[in-house]
C-alpha cells in the first residue's frame, strides 16, 4: 500500500540526463513520523491519512522507494560568500521524484539529511532533528507571510544519532519546492563549458516555470523579476536570509534553504545573525545588493546561448533596481497605510526606518502599531500629513494595514525554545503551538501575547547555525 501513495512524474529526471547523480538514501534503524503536514500534503493531491504512519514515516525516512519514484542528486556549483565552488551538489539531500498538485503546478519532494551522495564531499549527509524543525517552522512562517518559499511536508526522526558540536537526533525533512533548479546548477555547466545541457537546461526551466517566456534573454528577464519581487517581499517582513549564496537562489524565485536566517527584532539595517557571515555580506540591508551581484552570475551562465552579448544582458540586470523599487514602495505604501501614490512616499517610507533605527524600536511591532496610534514622533507629523490627503476612514485604513503587517513573525528566542524543548525534552508541545501561531501571523488572537513580544533584552550577541 506504501508504494503507491505519490503519482510521481520525474520530468528532471527525464529530460535532463547528466544533470544529476542516480542515488539512494541510507536505511536508517527507526523511522518515526514527528510531523506531517496535512495541509500541504492535501493541497499536493496526497492522502495524509496513510502518509501519517510507519509506512509513511520509512518512505520520508528514505528506507522504502515508493512506485514511480527517480531517487537522484542535482549536480549544481556556486558562489559562497562570492568565493565560486565549481562542484557543490546535493551533498545531503535526494530528489525523490514530482507529483503535480491539486491546482496544476508541479512540485519537487525532495529528503534533506538522508545520508551521502555522489557530492557529499566527505560529509555525513546527515541532519539533526533541531535544523530539521526549524526548517519546518521558517518554511511554514515565510508561507504563512504570503512569501514565495519551499515548504515542508514531513519531518521524521531516524532512530540514529547525529554527532555534531554534540550527539544530536538524527531526522530527516521532506522538502516541496517548485523546484530545486539554482543559479549554481546553470553555473555548473557553465563553468565545464557544456553549452549543450546549458541550453537544455535552459529551455527545461522556461518550460517549467516561465511558460510564457521566449529566448533566454527572456529568462534571465523573468528571474530577475521573480527576485525583485521576492527580494521587496523579504525587506517587507524583516527576514535575512543569511546565506545568500548563488547555490540557495531558485531560479523559480522561492525562498530556499531555512540555515542561519532569522527575522529582525529591533530595526536595524545591518543587522547580521549568521554565526558565518563574519563580514557582514548579507546583512539584512545588503540583501537586495547581493540579489542584483547573484543575478549577474546568472547573467553569466547565459551569455553562451544569447551569442555573447554583454550589452542585452547587461541592459536586463539595469532594470532590477527600478524593479525592486517599485515592489518595495508597493509594499511599504500598504503598510503605511497608503491608498495613492506620491512622489515621496519611498522617502517618507525610509524615514520611518530612520526613526526605528535611531530608536531601536522593534521592526513588526511598530508597523503593526500604527493603525493603533504608536508614537513615532516627528515622522508621525508627515505620516498623518501623507494620510489626510487621502480621506480615508481611520478604522477602514487600520484594518487594511492589518491585512499586511503581521503580528506574529517566527521570532528568533521563540524558535530556539520550541526546538530546545523537542530536542532536549522530546516536547513537541511548544513547537506544535509556534506552528499554529505562525500559520495565522495577521490574526491576533486572546492569550498569543508572548509571541507577539520581541526577546527580553533584545536578542543582543544571538547567532543562527547552519544545520541542514
Amino acid at each position: 500500500m506504501a508504494h503507491n501513495l505519490f503519482a510521481f512524474d520525474n520530468s528532471y529526471a527525464r529530460e535532463l540526463e547528466g544533470c544529476y547523480a542516480a542515488g539512494a538514501a541510507a536505511q536508517v534503524p527507526a523511522p518515526r513520523m514527528v510531523k506531517l503536514n496535512r495541509g500541504l500534503a492535501a493541497e499536493l493531491g496526497l492522502d495524509a491519512e496513510a502518509l501519517d504512519s510507519e509506512a509513511g514515516a520509512a518512505i520520508f525516512a528514505g528506507n522504502t522507494v515508493p512506485d514511480g519514484a527517480f531517487v537522484l542528486a542535482q549536480a549544481y556549483a556556486g558562489h559562497q560568500f562570492g568565493h565560486f565552488v565549481p562542484q557543490l551538489g546535493d551533498g545531503r539531500a535526494l530528489l525523490l521524484g514530482e507529483v503535480i498538485d491539486v491546482h496544476g503546478r508541479r512540485r519537487d519532494l525532495h529528503l534533506k539529511g538522508s545520508g551521502r551522495t555522489a557530492f557529499s564531499r566527505g560529509g555525513d549527509g546527515k541532519a539533526g532533528l533541531g535544523p530539521v524543525l526549524r526548517e519546518y517552522l521558517l518554511g511554514e512562517a515565510m508561507h504563512g507571510l504570503g512569501i514565495p518559499t519551499t515548504r515542508a511536508l514531513a519531518a521524521v526522526t531516524t532512530g540514529e544519532r547525529v554527532v555534531r558540536e554534540v550527539p544530536l537526533p538524527g531526522a530527516v525533512l521532506t522538502r516541496v519546492a517548485a523546484s530545486h533548479i539554482r543559479v549554481g546548477t546553470f553555473q555548473f555547466f557553465a563553468s565545464r563549458g557544456d553549452t549543450e545541457r546549458l541550453r537544455l537546461l535552459a529551455d527545461y526551466t522556461m518550460r517549467r516555470h516561465y511558460p510564457g517566456v521566449t529566448g533566454y534573454l527572456g529568462l534571465l528577464g523573468a528571474v530577475i523579476d521573480a527576485q525583485a519581487s521576492l527580494l521587496a517581499r523579504w525587506m517587507h517582513v524583516g527576514f535575512i536570509h543569511g546565506v545568500m549564496n548563488t547555490d540557495n537562489m531558485a531560479i523559480s524565485g522561492e525562498t530556499i534553504d531555512y540555515g542561519p536566517c532569522a527575522f529582525l527584532d529591533g530595526y536595524k539595517a545591518l543587522t547580521v545573525f549568521s554565526s558565518i557571515d563574519r563580514g557582514g555580506r548579507y546583512a539584512y540591508g545588503q540583501q537586495p545588493e547581493i540579489a542584483l551581484w547573484n543575478l549577474a552570475r546568472f547573467a553569466e551562465t547565459l551569455l553562451p546561448l544569447i551569442g555573447g552579448d554583454v550589452e542585452a544582458a547587461t541592459a536586463e540586470l539595469q532594470r532590477f533596481g527600478d524593479l525592486y523599487e517599485r515592489y518595495w514602495e508597493r509594499g511599504m505604501r500598504a503598510k503605511l497605510g497608503l491608498l495613492t501614490e506620491e512622489a515621496g512616499d519611498a522617502e517618507l517610507a525610509r524615514g520611518l526606518l530612520q526613526t526605528m533605527e535611531a530608536g531601536g524600536m522593534d521592526y513588526t511591532q511598530t508597523f503593526r502599531g500604527l493603525g493603533r496610534g504608536v508614537d513615532v514622533g516627528a515622522w508621525g507629523e508627515k505620516w498623518r500629513a501623507r494620510l489626510a490627503r487621502e480621506g480615508a476612514t481611520p478604522e477602514g485604513r487600520a484594518e487594511a494595514m492589518e491585512r499586511v503587517n503581521p503580528v506574529y513573525i517566527a521570532r528568533n528566542h521563540q524558535v530556539e525554545a520550541a526546538l530546545a524543548a523537542a530536542t532536549e525534552r522530546a516536547d513537541l508541545g511548544p513547537f506544535e503551538t509556534l506552528c499554529e501561531v505562525l500559520a495565522a501571523p495577521f490574526t491576533e488572537r486572546a492569550g498569543w501575547e508572548g509571541y507577539a513580544a520581541p526577546a527580553p533584552g533584545g536578542n543582543v550577541g544571538y547567532k543562527t547555525f547552519c544545520g541542514t
